[in-house]
């Protein structure tokens, strides 16, 4: 259906029909709601393992459903999450977690425009949420959370800046997210222990033009959830985002996976010339291409060029 919505848009003036393309994109949103629901008790019914239980409503991938499976499998005291770098939430690790589960959260994302947009949605006065525009840093982290009022035993917690995703997470230290969501950037291979260099005002394609220097590995993300008291279960099949739980909450129904068993070589391919441009470079041209730009290890702690840590095929 949205496909046939985009394809509408490329003969129709949109301004004149706004107020019917909004009935359309409601009608489409109820439909993915009504799938999702049906999918996510179809993960407890059939009793799926978490490997199996991954599904789409809102989230980029398959992050729904992992979702789901992990909120249905661990004791959960404050049904509240907290998401960074949402965008205008219309795309996220929560959105479906809100409507489907009732749960009460807080987003941040550093793009005014698009928490306006959030503002004026349907979904900001039929749910209890909170949306803060603010460009997060190490430094201002901490107080944004507390001043939010909400309670240190989160929920849960996703992570996804496209930069100093390892950085921020090292910086909560007052918090403590029942399950931790992070991106990392799979280009950095399952062993290397390497995240982008710390700067306040990092993004993405201000750091490299074909958005390929970007978050951190698999390993330097799961070395610091060891440090923090969590354990890595899960990797979605898209190879861009990993969940920790806490490891209080550890049962029989959750496995503890290395760096190296939940990670998934991406096929996606969001790459682009100094023109802005989508390159669509298979894996190894991306890696070539950053490889004499500078990375932080973790194990050294110190900057090296990424042909220093990571073999260049």
């Amino acid at each position: 259906m949205l496909a046939i919505v985009n394809k509408l848009l490329n003969y129709i003036d949109p301004r004149k029909y706004i107020r019917f393309f909004k009935k359309v994109l409601s009608k489409i949103n109820l439909i993915q709601e009504a799938l999702g629901r049906i999918e996510a008790r179809q993960i407890n019914d059939l009793d799926l393992g978490i490997s199996d239980s991954e599904f789409r409503v809102f989230s980029q991938w398959g992050e729904d459903g992992i979702i789901q499976y992990l909120v249905n499998k661990i004791e959960i005291k404050n049904k509240v999450f907290v998401e960074f770098g949402i965008e205008n939430y219309l795309q996220s690790n929560t959105r479906f977690l809100l409507i489907n589960n009732n749960w009460s959260g807080l987003v941040i994302d550093g793009n005014k425009s698009d928490i306006d947009y959030l503002k004026q949605d349907q979904i900001y006065w039929a749910h209890n949420i909170k949306a803060e525009n603010a460009f997060i840093s190490k430094k201002n982290i901490e107080s944004i959370l507390t001043d939010s009022g909400i309670d240190p035993d989160i929920g849960m917690l996703s992570i996804d800046i496209d930069g100093n995703d390892y950085w921020i997470w090292d910086s909560i230290e007052s918090f403590y997210p029942r399950i931790v969501i992070c991106e990392y950037n799979s280009i950095f291979g399952p062993f290397a222990k390497v995240t982008t260099c710390y700067r306040d005002d990092f993004t993405r394609y201000s750091e490299h033009h074909s958005g390929v220097l970007y978050g951190a590995s698999i390993s330097a993300l799961d070395d610091l959830a060891k440090g923090k008291g969590y354990s890595l279960v899960a990797g979605n099949t898209a190879g861009n985002n990993i969940f920790f739980v806490r490891n209080d909450l550890l049962s029989s129904n959750l496995s503890i996976l290395s760096p190296q068993e939940a990670y998934q070589k991406a096929n996606f391919r969001e790459y682009k010339d100094k023109n802005g441009k989508l390159t669509f470079d298979n894996f190894e041209e991306r890696l070539r291409n950053i490889q004499n730009e500078k990375v932080f290890d973790i194990g050294l702690q110190k900057n090296l060029k990424v042909k220093e840590v990571i073999k260049i095929p």
